[in-house]
């Protein structure tokens, strides 16, 4: 699959921040925004593709780009948006946006690569076409 550059569909969740991502600096650990992205883009995957074609496809980050902007702070609603901007090859460029739901404040953003894997060999495999599809379509 050559680069595909892709509409701008977006996915989006809400969560509430809860006891167990407040660090000892009273905001949103680091960690919990990389396993806010993690989990977005996993949502996102579960939302959007073929239920029997999840069986076919595992996605592992090979890296992530994040900054920080703002804290969010314990019961503070948070909206978790991404999209996919290309697939080429074996790689996808998944971007997440954390924002405050309240006031649309942005708070974090990152940029994963994610590399698609065959589960059977655990080796990368070509994207298939379909895929592109599957992330735009409203879900």
């Amino acid at each position: 699959m050559e680069n595909v550059p892709l509409p701008a569909f977006r996915f989006s969740r809400l969560l509430t921040v809860q006891p167990d991502d407040i660090d000892e600096l009273n905001h949103v650990n680091n960690v919990r925004y990389v396993q806010w992205v993690q989990d977005t883009a996993a949502a996102h995957w579960q939302a959007a593709a073929p239920p029997e074609a999840q069986q076919h496809y595992v996605w592992v980050v090979r890296e992530h780009h994040i900054r920080y902007l703002q804290p969010a702070l314990l019961g503070q609603q948070v909206r978790c948006i991404t999209w996919v901007s290309s697939m080429e090859g074996v790689t996808s460029h998944r971007h997440v946006r954390i924002e405050r739901a309240e006031d649309n404040k942005l708070l974090c953003e990152a940029e994963t690569h994610w590399i698609l894997l065959d589960p059977s060999s655990m080796r990368p495999q070509r994207i298939p076409p379909e895929m592109a599809r599957w992330v735009q379509e409203a879900v």
